[in-house]
């Protein structure tokens, strides 16, 4: 499978960085299937944006079935070097979420883009989240001060930027227990932006191993209340990514070659019936996407590759219809104009 990556040096920079990080990333999710679980790696797989003309990417998704619920690990670039007339001209990301199995380890979702618009300054989107169903505090102290270590002068904004990002406000609560985003970062020094992107990864990587590892030796036992409890947050992950996560409807409204990919960050199971009770309480036309959502998911809440496929054209056939309802979706201080970037 050939796929075309940019020729701008910039763009070149930020995939040789999101690889870079995917790779480590993925090297250390292996060593901790091999030590601890299935010694199964993760697995490949490719996708290409017009056929590889404008880009891809691939994600490394998990196969131990021991130590991971979902697991993936996404990259991709996507560039129009052959259409000048376009305002994006490349957007490289790695982005990457974690289930594990065991309900008393922390799911977590890790965002680090970098975006070059036409004639205006280049940016980076850095976002970082600790999402555990059952919550304990040395996770979530060792996660914050990771941020505020690698995050330096930027601490203050992107936690308060975090939090009002992953806020659902029909629920009166946040996804996750830690939350770090900033939107459309850039300094004057650009090689510090790259420096600062590459050891913020490296930083929430490294800690979150110590940390899931840490947790699959030391909290082996578990009761099937605390798996519910899983389940539920779960299927709060899932409501949130698809009726909040303006990052996820904007890659379903810019082409659909990669819904699979998109949905990678979707647990495996819900509570079909919980996710139903929460269409009451999102504002009109909002409570017709949870209905429809809910429609496509199968009474047993498996949330499998072909269900990923109906949740994405659910969520894209919405906005195309009601594309008002984009002002409902979660943003940080600023709204990024990811859609319109790629039209002419």
């Amino acid at each position: 499978m050939e796929i075309k990556f940019s020729s701008s040096i910039d763009a070149k920079k930020a995939y040789e960085l999101v690889t870079k990080l995917q790779s480590h990333f993925v090297n250390k999710l292996n060593n901790l299937s091999k030590e601890l679980g299935e010694n199964k790696p993760f697995k490949e797989v490719l996708w290409q944006r017009d056929e590889g003309i404008h880009g891809g990417g691939n994600r490394y998704e998990a196969c131990d079935e021991i130590l991971f619920n979902t697991a993936s690990v996404n990259v991709s670039q996507v560039h129009y070097d052959d259409e000048p007339n376009k305002r994006l001209r490349s957007a490289s990301a790695i982005s990457t979420i974690i289930h594990p199995k065991n309900p008393n380890v922390p799911s977590m979702h890790m965002h680090i883009s970098f975006t070059e618009i036409e004639n205006e300054q280049s940016y980076f989107r850095i976002m970082a989240d600790l999402n555990p169903a059952i919550e304990f505090q040395e996770d979530k102290d060792k996660f914050t001060c990771t941020i505020a270590n690698f995050a330096n002068n930027t601490y203050e904004e992107g936690t308060a930027q975090g939090d009002k990002y992953f806020n659902i406000p029909a629920l009166n609560r946040h996804r996750g227990v830690v939350h770090f985003y900033l939107e459309n970062y850039k300094t004057q020094n650009k090689q510090a932006d790259f420096d600062f992107a590459s050891d913020f990864g490296t930083g929430i990587i490294n800690t979150y191993i110590d940390i899931i590892d840490n947790a699959f030796k030391n909290r082996t036992s578990f009761s099937v209340h605390d798996i519910k409890k899983q389940l539920s947050y779960h299927t709060l992950y899932l409501f949130q990514v698809l009726t909040l996560d303006r990052g996820t409807t904007s890659g379903l409204l810019v082409h659909n070659q990669n819904d699979a990919g998109i949905m990678g960050s979707l647990p495996r199971f819900v509570d079909k019936n919980l996710l139903a009770s929460w269409e009451k309480l999102v504002p009109t036309p909002q409570d017709e996407l949870v209905r429809k959502l809910v429609e496509v998911i199968p009474s047993n809440g498996h949330i499998n590759i072909d269900t990923k496929i109906k949740l994405a054209e659910a969520v894209r056939n919405h906005y195309k219809t009601y594309p008002e309802s984009l002002k409902y979706q979660a943003s940080g201080n600023t709204i990024p104009t990811t859609v319109d970037n790629h039209k002419k």
